[in-house]
């Protein structure tokens, strides 16, 4: 009777604490909300927001090893950071390359139309050596602070 009497109160005190633990963690959640921090990066109510995402894939035209090549990719990079430092790419990435997938691109705009003006900028894409798949996007606005951050962790710069 006394085991049974330890598991009961055990039990229900454990519930106690798992319910205690879901209200704080909730009162938590609310008092960490920032309004001012989600209103600047764009958040909806759920800390979301519309982007576009661009899939680079290889292209018609592989531009030959050399020098035109070697300036091709460090104008892909040059437009990168260009685009980056005025706040419409967000994240950006190499792929593996497999089924032709070479990297990606996150801008900051729900709009298709101007994210395919901003991948035309690109000299891979100028060139041929890769095309642009785009797709509307809904993620976490957090995103936003993925160029800033980056720049606090970053050793190196292309």
């Amino acid at each position: 009777m006394r085991k049974l009497a330890w598991v009961v109160t055990t039990t229900a005190l454990a519930a106690v604490v798992m319910s205690a633990g879901d209200v704080f963690a909730e009162e938590a959640k609310a008092a960490a909300y920032d309004s001012v921090l989600a209103r600047s990066l764009g958040a909806d109510d759920m800390g979301m927001k519309r982007y576009v995402l661009v899939i680079l894939k290889t292209g018609p035209t592989r531009v030959p090893e050399g020098p035109e090549r070697d300036a091709m990719f460090r104008g892909h990079f040059e437009n990168m950071k260009r685009l980056s430092d005025a706040g419409k790419l967000v994240l950006a990435g190499p792929l593996d390359g497999v089924s032709g997938w070479r990297g990606l691109y996150v801008f900051a705009t729900a709009n298709l139309e101007e994210a395919k003006a901003l991948v035309a900028t690109d000299p891979v894409i100028i060139e041929g050596e890769m095309v642009a798949e785009c797709h509307t996007y809904y993620g976490s606005a957090a995103l936003m602070t993925i160029p800033g951050t980056h720049e606090r962790i970053a050793k190196k710069r292309h």
